[in-house]
């Protein structure tokens, strides 16, 4: 598991993202030339170059983005297929090109060090901007509706759950309060709004806040857990799913989902 919490700093950065554990995966896949295999989460493309090293002319990738940005690094490559959708709708897609079953699949979980990199995505504590935080900018819902538009307890399930904030209720009740006079739209004045009540290290504390808005804006455990369960009936006898955990709540139904078989 790693923490997607503290990414790598800007000197270190490349243009998109820095892939981990390809070589696992492409082991773990055990992708033979022929096969039929897919990326839940093509971003940079890291992992999807590496299984298309290993594919042959006959071979196929289908990779997943519900981020716009990542169809920018797609290579020019006939054996690709790019879906610019979250990957709960894998199967659907799969049928629509006429793949019924493939051979492996593969979700590298998290937020990309890209994502975290756009200041005006709102993902990052490290910069000014909107509480935005969508994967996908289609979408409607952002962190500036859910912080103000939320009742108190809703936030406060969410921050426990999500974010596993210490103190969930009282953040909760200081949103509430502090929204009915200043609206929360930047991350700024949503972060000077609670410096009275951060719990220990303030990058930690908001670290955990952020992953909490984030996963909801986005629905991030309940995608992966419709991916997760559309998997059996779309691997072949013998197929491989490689899953890369960001966080312990994903770790969880990951692990959860492969107990039950």
């Amino acid at each position: 598991m790693h923490n997607d919490n503290d990414p790598i700093p800007n000197s270190k950065l490349p243009e998109y993202h820095v892939p981990i554990m390809v070589k696992e995966v492409v082991e773990g896949l055990q992708v033979e030339a022929d096969g039929v295999f897919v990326d839940c989460t093509f971003g940079g493309g890291g992992h999807s170059k590496a299984i298309l090293a290993e594919l042959g002319t006959g071979g196929k990738l289908i990779v997943f983005d519900q981020d716009e940005d990542a169809k920018k690094n797609l290579p020019d490559d006939p054996r690709i297929i790019f879906v610019p959708h979250n990957f709960r709708h894998l199967q659907r897609f799969l049928r629509l090109h006429n793949i019924q079953q493939v051979d492996g699949i593969m979700a590298d979980l998290g937020v990309s060090s890209h994502q975290f990199d756009e200041a005006e995505r709102g993902f990052s504590t490290r910069f000014n901007a909107d509480l935005d935080m969508r994967m996908d900018r289609r979408q409607g819902r952002t962190a500036f509706e859910v912080v103000n538009t939320y009742a108190e307890q809703q936030l406060h399930k969410l921050f426990e759950q999500y974010g596993e904030v210490t103190n969930a209720k009282t953040l909760a009740r200081t949103i509430v309060q502090v929204r009915s006079s200043v609206s929360l739209q930047t991350i700024d004045a949503f972060k000077n709004a609670l410096r009275e009540i951060v719990k220990g290290n303030p990058n930690k504390y908001f670290a955990q806040v952020f992953q909490a808005l984030r996963i909801e804006v986005n629905d991030e455990l309940g995608a992966l857990k419709e991916m997760l369960e559309q998997t059996p009936k779309l691997l072949s006898p013998g197929g491989r799913l490689a899953i890369i955990t960001f966080h312990s709540l994903e770790d969880r139904l990951v692990k959860n989902f492969f107990r039950r078989g």
